[in-house]
């Protein structure tokens, strides 16, 4: 179900070299959370943990090498060097079921390998779980569908990027999906997060950094300046490439409290991944006007469960204002054609981290725009949102 050690979302790779490059002792652990809670049997776990084991196998190629090192050059050789020696370790995943049924998985390793195991472990996961339901692919259907979201895009000149590796119905679906969007929408398809397709099909490798970072960062610093130190090892890291900041960790306002203007002139746009996009969005143009940046001279990246008609709208009400793009995964490589079908709506975020195992573990959660996106811990809640005046 996992085809390659680069069929994962490209943020993996940066963030997991900033680890390298900054924090190469600390430690994290990933924690997997079904929103919609779904009841699974030990038939499902056997297989789940099968499927799991076979990602020990993967290892970069010497062609895939070349590849990476070749046209993502903002990683460093010396990161790609070490991965090609990386193997996943099933010792590592805890993957159980509790007593009402539902899924637990838990990852703990050093912050540079263990971040590598959330797309996959959900790619697996989405994949197994649609398979073990009976849902058939409808290959036509899926394809028609795709052709007419193709057609929003073309028609309206909407610029996006497919993000869909971590919740996809399958990788052959994912696989037909970007061939696609590579045939019918070459203009607006700015690439993939996923890289073993942007490979295959000669498309631009896209994404940042995911919210971990910043958790990362509340964790072994604290709340109160996560988001400026985040950004700030981002640019040591970077140096201005991979430019686009990941908003809502601790809710945009807090972001946008820290951001100074080093950062803002700096950055190339933002990424709104929560809550309500109008309102996100004047947040962030209001914010570089106080600044005096020209906000079109920066994009706005929306990548909240997005499908086409809604990106259509959101494009429209800022025309002329700010540069927008989009992020668009399970729209894109979860929809099979089939009346009433629902994806997986699964996450696996980190949960705990330290600086190194001298280091006592700190509990990390995310604190989002939209409610029903919250995880971690309730007392953590409560402090941060102390700390960050979310409470005012």
């Amino acid at each position: 179900m996992v085809l390659s050690i680069l069929d994962t979302d490209l943020y993996k790779f940066s963030t997991s070299n900033a680890y390298f490059q900054l924090f190469p002792l600390a430690e994290g652990t990933f924690t997997f959370n079904d929103r919609s809670a779904e009841v699974y049997d030990n038939s499902f776990l056997d297989e789940l943990k099968k499927e799991l084991m076979s990602m020990s196998a993967l290892a970069m190629t010497h062609a895939e090498f070349m590849y990476v090192t070749s046209h993502v050059r903002y990683i460093p050789r010396n990161y790609w060097e070490w991965l090609s020696g990386f193997r996943f370790e099933f010792d590592k995943i805890d993957c159980r079921l509790d007593e009402a049924g539902h899924l637990k998985i838990d990852v703990t390793d050093l912050m540079y390998k263990v971040t590598l195991y959330e797309v996959p472990i959900l790619a697996v996961v989405a994949e197994l779980r649609n398979r073990r339901k009976g849902i058939k692919l409808d290959v036509n259907k899926a394809m028609e569908r795709l052709d007419a979201k193709i057609e929003i895009a073309n028609t309206n000149g909407l610029v996006f990027s497919e993000f869909g590796t971590r919740r996809r119905f399958s990788s052959d679906l994912h696989d037909k999906v970007v061939a696609r969007l590579k045939e019918k929408c070459p203009k607006y398809c700015a690439g993939t997060s996923n890289v073993m397709f942007a490979m295959k099909y000669d498309l631009i490798p896209v994404g940042t950094f995911p919210h971990e970072w910043m958790m990362f960062h509340s964790g072994v610093f604290g709340y109160k300046r996560a988001n400026y130190l985040g950004l700030e090892d981002w640019i040591k890291v970077y140096d201005g490439a991979l430019g686009t900041a990941l908003i809502d960790t601790f809710t945009t306002a807090s972001f946008l409290r820290t951001l100074t203007l080093k950062q803002a002139k700096l950055l190339d746009g933002f990424r709104q991944d929560s809550g309500d996009e109008r309102v996100i969005g004047d947040m962030i143009i209001a914010r570089l006007e106080e600044f005096g940046i020209d906000p079109t001279t920066k994009l706005l990246v929306f990548s909240n469960a997005l499908d086409f008609e809604r990106y259509r709208d959101i494009a429209a009400y800022f025309k002329g204002r700010i540069k927008v793009s989009a992020g668009i995964g399970t729209n894109l490589t979860c929809d099979p054609g089939i009346p009433g079908y629902k994806a997986a709506n699964i996450v696996m975020k980190l949960s705990r981290c330290r600086m190194s195992a001298k280091d006592p573990w700190e509990k990390v959660i995310k604190i989002s725009d939209d409610f029903g996106k919250h995880m971690g811990d309730d007392l953590e809640f409560s402090i941060a949102a102390h700390e960050l005046h979310l409470e005012q």
